[in-house]
């Protein structure tokens, strides 16, 4: 199932904290990802899963804590 950009972010903000998960998509180097940072691999088009899975083993997020989180919640 695709991951939409706004649960990219509610992801990010979960994991991190919004502040520095803001600040880790923009300055990150994520090698997985051609060398891009976060937010260079989704400017360029790469789907926001890919970042999120890129981003999570770059600052070594535990497994069990990548999936599931982010997704939007039924109202």
């Amino acid at each position: 199932m695709p991951l939409r950009l706004s649960e990219f972010w509610i992801a990010v903000s979960e994991e991190f904290g919004e502040a520095y998960g803001r600040m880790l998509v923009h300055d990150l180097v994520l090698t997985e990802v051609d060398g891009f940072t976060g937010e260079q691999a989704l400017a360029a088009g790469r789907p926001p899963r890919e970042v999120w899975h890129a981003l999570c083993r770059a600052a070594d997020v535990p497994e069990s804590r990548r999936h599931g989180v982010g997704r939007l919640r039924e109202a």
